[in-house]
């Protein structure tokens, strides 16, 4: 059994395994005429190949740019090492080094964890500019928040200590809480975000059409 792990790489797909195997085996031949016309023959069965997947059998027979280009891609998966009388001229590898430029990332936007969103890691760090009593005020709140945010995505557990380091974490030190300070109970932490959660979903119209009652007008008797 032979298994792709120990095969060649595929070099271009679309032709399969089969081909390439083919290529490498022409690479192998010495009587160079041999080789020449068997390249051929590979050719020939790209050529197959790629017409049996773009139904384009005519178009491409006339097209000299595309046998160009089959020709082409038998170098390619030779490793550039077949050596035969080709209609075209053999290309040539690129061996320029290539650079690539690392995108430049817009980090105002990026957010450390998360769970809590960008918005609320912008108003951590707004607190953690103020004066030390201005933030020892506010600890307790945002540490609160923080813990019924990570509820509404993990009610099955929350750990009280993550919740205390992941602020300190993202104000930079600068947030601490007291060491003798207890987060708000979980399950009142969830009726909180339930309650705020089912006070912005709008309500829902009545489909019972209200019945208006009219009153019908006396008419006044005639004179």
């Amino acid at each position: 059994m032979e298994y792709n792990t120990k095969r060649n790489n595929l070099i271009i797909r679309e032709y399969g395994r089969n081909i390439q195997k083919l290529v490498e085996e022409c690479v192998k031949i010495e009587d160079r005429a041999k080789r020449t016309s068997t390249a051929y023959a590979v050719v020939r069965i790209m050529s197959d190949v790629i017409n049996s997947k773009e139904n384009s059998t005519e178009a491409n027979r006339n097209n000299d740019d595309f046998w160009n280009k089959l020709w082409d891609h038998l170098f390619i998966m030779s490793g550039y090492q077949l050596d035969v009388d080709s209609p075209y001229p053999k290309p040539v590898p690129d061996t320029s080094e290539k650079t690539y430029e690392k995108p430049s990332y817009n980090n105002k936007y990026r957010v450390k964890f998360r769970t809590y969103g960008v918005n609320m890691q912008n108003l951590i760090r707004k607190v953690s500019e103020y004066p030390e009593e201005v933030r020892q005020e506010y600890a307790p709140m945002l540490a609160n928040h923080l813990k019924m945010m990570y509820l509404t995505y993990n009610r099955n557990s929350v750990n009280d200590q993550l919740i205390r380091h992941q602020l300190s974490e993202i104000s930079e030190g600068r947030i601490t809480l007291p060491e003798d300070f207890t987060f708000t109970n979980t399950k009142e932490l969830l009726n909180v975000a339930n309650s705020n959660q089912a006070f912005y979903v709008a309500p829902q119209a009545s489909t019972k059409k209200k019945k208006k009652n009219k009153k019908k007008k006396k008419s006044n008797p005639p004179e």
